[in-house]
């Protein structure tokens, strides 16, 4: 969440049962190859969390990621600051 890189997150209730978690996120760069398997791995934390039943997380394009999206705690993680 810190980076920046977490564009939304909306919670629905699952028709069997528990709840459903939609997440759009994008990646530092279009071109990066393991957004696929980021994205996967993201959805299979997501179902870890208790009541959770379902996770899907598009990856998004639009607006473009840049640095000053990244929180100021983030910043203070990354030694930006």
């Amino acid at each position: 969440m810190d980076l920046g890189l977490v564009y939304s997150v909306e919670t629905k209730e699952a028709e069997e049962g528990g709840y459903r978690i939609e997440v759009a996120m994008t990646l530092t760069a279009p071109g990066c190859g393991m957004g696929p398997v980021i994205a996967q791995d993201a959805e299979g934390k997501i179902t870890q969390v208790p009541g959770v039943s379902q996770a899907t997380v598009e990856l998004v394009w639009d607006p473009p990621w840049h640095q000053e999206m990244i929180s100021e705690e983030g910043k203070m993680q990354l030694g930006m600051v």
